[in-house]
């Protein structure tokens, strides 16, 4: 019992509060006191230092908040300082692509819906947006829970090795997404906020601010290529069906996953282009992972050794 709560060693306690003390400080330093960083740091300390079976807790769930910081972080040096922004290459590409032609004026799917809608899509898309990150980590969550650690991790790694990949896509080509077009045309104007676009229908009809409360805090909205919406439940359902989960809980990510790349254009955030390279994304990180890096020596190493530490 005493091994069970007992605290941390200084050589793994020292590192984790010189690393936690520089991020906050460089946090402040390049981003402005974030709110959110000390309540999330907090929490992990706590969960850290507090007992060894929540330890390791901690230690599991750092893929998700490398993910979470990374994604903030591209405040400090945005991609359109790195690469021009597409707006109108990209939207011809996908009229070109997949215009739909109504009175004879050819439309992206995305303005054909922003004139056909109706509150029973309206409503299922909220509902499928609101399950792309909470889904894929309650998932992670309970194959921890269940004890299904190797497994857990494997999923863990690789959705923070898609969203890395992502990212990257992100400063290879700055692009908008199909709100802005609609709204702003096809100058870029590089502090614009964050948009609901059809999403807001969702608040309004329910009465409720949450869409608006989440992309009011968008960290750049030229980040549509890839659509990372559209990859995180693929990576869920990959590992579920790998895990040989029930096959009810596959049929429900198999409706969540599909859900989300219409909702994506329904609701005029992504294009179809974008959507087919988050897939895209989503599958590449998983080969990669899988087929080389479990194969290569250093990798599988480290991977052997996190998944003993978290067990």
């Amino acid at each position: 019992m005493t091994k069970k709560y007992s605290f941390p060693s200084a050589k793994e306690a020292l590192p984790v509060i010189i690393i936690t003390l520089l991020f906050l400080a460089l946090t402040c330093l390049c981003i402005g006191f974030r709110t959110e960083y000390f309540l999330m740091t907090g929490l992990f300390l706590v969960l850290f230092f507090c007992r060894k079976t929540t330890r390791k807790l901690a230690v599991a769930l750092l893929p998700f908040i490398v993910f979470a910081v990374s994604y903030d972080w591209m405040r400090v040096y945005p991609n359109y300082q790195v690469n021009p922004i597409d707006v109108q290459g990209l939207y011809e590409a996908e009229k070109s692509l997949f215009g739909i032609s109504l009175d004879g004026v050819t439309l992206t799917p995305c303005e054909y819906f922003a004139q056909n809608h109706c509150s029973v899509a309206d409503f299922f898309a909220g509902v499928f947006y609101l399950c792309w990150v909470p889904v894929p980590i309650l998932f992670g969550l309970c194959m921890y829970l269940k004890g299904e650690r190797k497994l857990y991790l494997r999923f863990s790694m690789v959705f923070l090795l898609v969203n890395l990949i992502g990212f990257a896509g992100y400063y290879i080509h700055p692009a908008a997404p199909p709100w802005y077009a609609m709204n702003y045309g096809f100058e870029p104007i590089l502090d614009t906020p964050g948009n609901v676009a059809g999403l807001g229908r969702f608040d309004e009809l329910l009465g409720v601010t949450v869409f608006h409360s989440i992309y009011e805090r968008n960290a750049n909205v030229f980040a549509a290529v890839p659509s990372l919406h559209a990859a995180y439940m693929v990576v869920a359902l990959a590992y579920a069906v790998m895990g040989r989960c029930k096959k009810w809980l596959i049929a429900v990510f198999s409706v969540i996953m599909v859900g989300i790349w219409w909702t994506a254009v329904y609701s005029g955030h992504h294009y179809l282009i974008d959507v087919l390279l988050g897939i895209t994304c989503a599958l590449l990180g998983i080969l990669l992972f899988e087929k080389l890096l479990m194969k290569w020596g250093r990798s599988k190493r480290f991977f052997e050794k996190y998944s003993q530490y978290i067990r």
